[in-house]
């Protein structure tokens, strides 16, 4: 059996379960069963071997995986203890698998399998729905409503991009890897420029065409994506995450933070910390 495409009408309507934050302990492998609803797994940190039926996945952070109602799924191999995933149960009441409607033209084809494009505003969608799941505060039609806002998410096509030569691909993959791993010290494009050993505005442009961003930017997302995990899975004061992140002015993380997130580190904390968390 293939991996399929979940397709969906946009007038069909979703039911949600309920959802949760999965964090492994180790020396466990996930169940052998059969449910009766769809399972979204969204891969926040670390790997995940799962098998449907006869087909085998392997996911890692950014992945997503949906498991099909009625079929037999299980894990692979043992889960490690740095696995983090995010999972929703959902129902669809009338999908095209059931209906005449193919050629509908509001059509939202999801693979089964897929790399997401942004897994940080993947995050943040699962975030707000398991936050007023904890609260209470979760209603069944903005239950539903981020489910489709999630399963859109998913289904976005790859983002198309200039295709670069290969020396050029070569430096500007070398130039993410360095920001990726040295974003928690003084960190400029032109550091970064200087460290790979290439003019900064050349730099600056072939990095652009492969990943749509500006060094500064790239820097700046970087350290964000770190902030946002250390102020929802660590007791680390704000302080202490900017210093983490490389900031030596707190005031400074503090400005580019609610840039990027549209809400102070504080309030990001108290909004997005309640989960669903379930462990093995």
């Amino acid at each position: 059996m293939d991996a399929q495409e979940l397709e969906l009408l946009l007038i069909d309507p979703l039911r949600v379960q309920n959802g949760g934050l999965f964090m492994s302990r180790g020396n466990a492998f996930h169940p052998t069963r059969t449910i009766d609803s769809h399972e979204l797994i969204f891969v926040k940190q670390g790997t995940l071997d799962m098998w449907e039926e006869n087909q085998n996945f392997h996911l890692e952070a950014g992945d997503t995986l949906i498991l099909w109602p009625g079929r037999r799924h299980g894990g692979l191999t043992e889960m490690q203890p740095d696995l983090r995933f995010f999972w929703m149960h959902f129902e669809v009441t009338h999908s095209l698998e059931n209906t005449t409607k193919k050629n509908h033209t509001s059509i939202l084809k999801i693979p089964q399998f897929k790399r997401v494009n942004r897994p940080d505003k993947l995050e943040i969608l699962f975030r707000m729905f398991l936050e007023d799941q904890e609260t209470g505060e979760l209603q069944p039609f903005t239950a539903n409503t981020l489910m489709m806002l999630i399963l859109t998410e998913v289904g976005l096509m790859p983002k198309v991009r200039p295709t670069l030569n290969d020396d050029s691909n070569v430096i500007a993959t070398a130039a993410h890897t360095y920001i990726r791993i040295n974003f928690d010290s003084t960190l400029t494009a032109s550091s970064v420029a200087e460290a790979i050993g290439y003019n900064v505005d050349y730099l600056g442009r072939i990095y652009k065409q492969e990943y749509g961003l500006t060094l500064t930017q790239a820097i700046h997302r970087r350290r964000m994506k770190k902030a946002c995990e250390w102020l929802l899975d660590t007791n680390l004061s704000v302080g202490q995450v900017a210093k983490k992140c490389g900031f030596n002015d707190p005031d400074y993380f503090r400005r580019i933070f609610r840039r990027h997130t549209q809400m102070t580190p504080g309030v990001y904390r108290q909004t997005y910390t309640r989960l669903h968390v379930n462990t093995h």
